[in-house]
């Protein structure tokens, strides 16, 4: 993990796989770069809070597991996603109520899960059957966010 002084003076290629593991999508990760030097590490979270189009949030929950599915492969993302899971318990109910969000809205529930027991995660799910699929995939990409932020701070240490 660079510290911020190194995030900060590395080349944009040697940085730019650790920003897209923490976010898939080329503008973010282009946003975050050109945003450098950044004084403090709050300043460079504060920066990666980049609101996504709904083609970029489609294109970037192919790369994020169902809740209550423990990601498959290695790897930093994959080492992340284990993590911020971490609290899911229970798979069963996570795969029937996977099955009827993904019914209505054609993608994978995407939320921010880090330090959330598996029911309350369960419950925001419940909770968020009742958006309209527009309303819905704004949520998730504002989820997808949070979630970058989290890795972003995972990976640049202070």
């Amino acid at each position: 993990m660079p510290s911020l002084t190194e995030f900060n003076t590395a080349g944009a290629d040697d940085v730019r796989p650790a920003l897209t593991a923490c976010l898939a999508v080329p503008r973010w990760v282009d946003a975050v770069l050109a945003g450098r030097p950044y004084a403090t590490r709050s300043a460079l979270l504060a920066a990666a809070d980049i609101p996504l189009s709904s083609g970029e949030t489609r294109a970037a929950m192919a790369a994020h597991p169902r809740i209550g599915e423990k990601p498959k492969g290695s790897g930093t993302e994959a080492d992340w996603s284990r993590s911020e899971q971490s609290g899911v318990d229970n798979a069963d109910e996570f795969a029937a109520a996977n099955a009827q969000y993904e019914a209505k809205f054609g993608h994978v529930y995407l939320v921010c899960a880090s330090g959330r027991s598996g029911e309350e995660l369960l419950k925001i799910l419940r909770s968020r059957l009742d958006n309209d699929p527009a309303t819905e995939l704004a949520v998730a990409g504002r989820e997808l966010v949070k979630i970058a932020e989290l890795r972003l701070a995972k990976a640049v240490t202070e």
